[in-house]
């Protein structure tokens, strides 16, 4: 768990998204981190928005969440040619297969960072601020509703035409057995379980540990190589 810093110190999201900007600009458009990058990208401008106007009850503890959530994935991309956490494994793996679409690179990055590192930062947030997650939820509800229209427009940009894709097609099943709706649920209940085992190292350490294993699993399952539409 990150260490406790006052509250009134609220950190800006300028510098991890500067950070994100960076790294996008050294990634080919092709690599599956840079597609998920972008997407990332767009969510933290959107929540540094949204603070801004105030549109957070708690922004002191917003802010902290929306930071410690971002450095969180940028932590693992710095350790991806080493042992990053084994949610994000599959991406930086399959990062550049020829036969995964972009959709699923982002996709799977959204499931990395929702189920396993949102719970976590969430907890980290609640810890800093001295509440429980049940009156931080409203919160956490804003972010996970900027997630989610996110999520509905990178699927129009980025999924294939219906002149390329039909409903027998396997990545109209891939996808369609995925949905960040359940998955921002799942992360919710995962902070809530979590948050009594804060007390308990041991317990909190297994708890996490099978956590990132069981959502990298489901990473691995969304990228799955898929012939290219048109290829026989």
């Amino acid at each position: 768990m990150t260490s406790l810093e006052p509250l009134e110190q609220a950190p800006a999201l300028d510098a991890v998204v500067a950070r994100m900007r960076a790294l996008g600009a050294a990634l080919p458009p092709e690599d599956g981190v840079a597609v998920f990058n972008g997407v990332y990208l767009r969510v933290t401008r959107e929540v540094g928005e949204q603070l801004a106007a105030g549109g957070f009850a708690d922004a002191p503890a917003a802010a902290w969440l929306a930071v410690d959530f971002a450095e969180r994935y940028l932590a693992a991309v710095a350790d991806a040619g080493r042992r990053p956490p084994a949610c994000w494994r599959p991406l930086f793996q399959a990062r550049r297969h020829g036969g995964i679409h972009p959709l699923q690179f982002a996709l799977a990055g959204i499931n990395a960072h929702v189920g396993h590192d949102l719970p976590l930062s969430m907890v980290a947030a609640c810890h800093r601020a001295g509440r429980d997650p049940e009156a931080m939820r409203g919160d956490f509800e804003r972010v996970g509703a900027v997630l989610e229209r996110l999520e509905e427009r990178i699927r129009e940009e980025l999924m294939p035409g219906p002149d390329l894709l039909d409903v027998a097609d396997p990545l109209t099943h891939l996808l369609g057995a995925w949905s960040l709706e359940k998955g921002r649920d799942a992360a919710w209940a995962t902070s809530c379980a979590l948050w009594p085992l804060r007390e308990l190292p041991g317990v909190y350490g297994e708890f996490t540990r099978r956590l990132d294993q069981s959502v990298g699993l489901v990473g691995r399952c969304l990228l799955t190589p898929l012939r290219v539409p048109g290829q026989r």
